[in-house]
């Protein structure tokens, strides 16, 4: 009869480094793979993203898109520039704070977005298709912790900050 043990201290670090490794390849390929979908829609993934945010979130200061989306004031003033000259997103006075603004998706943006993810949702489905019904939702439960363990580690400033001093 096996007892179940909390992993030692090696055990922990193996799986921890291949965590590492496993999510470091499909990252990898869901880059190029955004990279490639995306940019044939003539956006950025950085722009696509700045799109779902404000589709998903509704209008938003410039400076609370940038904190979402993990970017400084000047690269999103860039991002936003980018989706503004393709009519993608709207600017307007905040009503609350006539000296700020607020930053909106258009219809357009809307509809980009809508056809962006139809697409990669499309993709997600081929990628799954083989797989049972029961893996499948255990992989994106899986998934969809570790993203929000990790966003919670880097949104509290744990995995932020100086580098480690390297050996001179």
């Amino acid at each position: 009869m096996q007892r179940n043990t909390p992993p030692g201290p090696d055990a922990l670090a193996q799986d921890g480094a291949a965590l590492h490794e496993a999510v470091s390849a499909l990252v990898r390929v869901y880059q190029f793979r955004d990279r490639d979908r995306i940019c044939c829609y003539d956006i950025s993934v950085t722009q696509c993203q700045a799109l779902k945010n404000l589709v998903d979130g509704g209008p938003t200061r410039p400076q609370v898109l940038a904190d979402a989306l993990f970017l400084d004031k000047s690269t999103t003033s860039r991002v936003l520039e980018a989706l503004e000259r393709k009519a993608y997103i709207r600017r307007e006075p905040d009503p609350r704070d006539g000296r700020a603004h607020l930053v909106g998706v258009t219809e357009a943006g809307r509809a980009l977005f809508a056809r962006i993810t139809q697409d990669l949702i499309a993709q997600q489905i081929d990628v799954i298709r083989d797989l049972d019904p029961e893996v499948r939702r255990a992989a994106i439960d899986v998934v969809t912790r570790l993203h929000r363990l990790a966003e919670a580690r880097f949104t509290s400033g744990v995995s932020v900050g100086a580098c480690p001093p390297t050996a001179a």
